[in-house]
């Protein structure tokens, strides 16, 4: 799990190492108007609930750090990046079937549910994928390209032939 989420991360540190802070911190693109580094900040700030809660076994997904420099600035991106993944390596197999109670607003007000950390792990995984999705709509738009060609896409996610025209 760690190998795979970890990938994952580092293809975000590959973007970044990629572009520049305006690419980065551009927020014009309709229909959401959403910056790369507004998406990535918000993908490492669910990761960032995790591991703030995990020594408490109480994570809430609402509490997010919010660090602006974090989207504007692809440095301050990338060490988020790096801190995260450090985090993550410190993590042993038996800690993902630790419980923890998870808390989040889902629209009509916060819940809490039991999870394993495991379990929140997979859940911030896939969610950081569906962002790489929104975040690489944007990378089209801005003319950039992607960092290789997994980015956004899920490994369940079927692939369709490309039809030369």
């Amino acid at each position: 799990m760690i190998d795979a989420i970890e990938k994952n991360l580092q293809r975000g540190i590959k973007l970044l190492s990629s572009i520049t802070d305006e690419q980065y911190s551009n927020n014009t693109i309709p229909p959401y108007f959403s910056s790369i580094g507004s998406n990535m900040r918000h993908i490492l700030d669910v990761f960032s609930c995790i591991f703030n809660g995990v020594d408490c076994c109480c994570v809430d997904f609402s509490d997010r750090e919010r660090n602006t420099l974090a989207e504007q600035k692809t440095a301050e991106g990338i060490a988020y990046f790096e801190r995260i993944i450090k985090q993550l390596k410190a993590l042993e197999a038996e800690d993902f079937d630790k419980i923890i109670s998870v808390t989040d607003d889902l629209g009509t007000g916060r819940v809490t549910a039991n999870y394993t950390l495991g379990s929140a792990l997979i859940q911030a995984h896939s969610h950081a994928i569906h962002h790489y999705a929104s975040i690489g709509f944007i990378i089209n738009q801005l003319g950039i390209e992607l960092p290789d060609a997994d980015f956004g896409y899920n490994p369940t996610t079927p692939r369709l032939a490309k039809v030369d025209s």
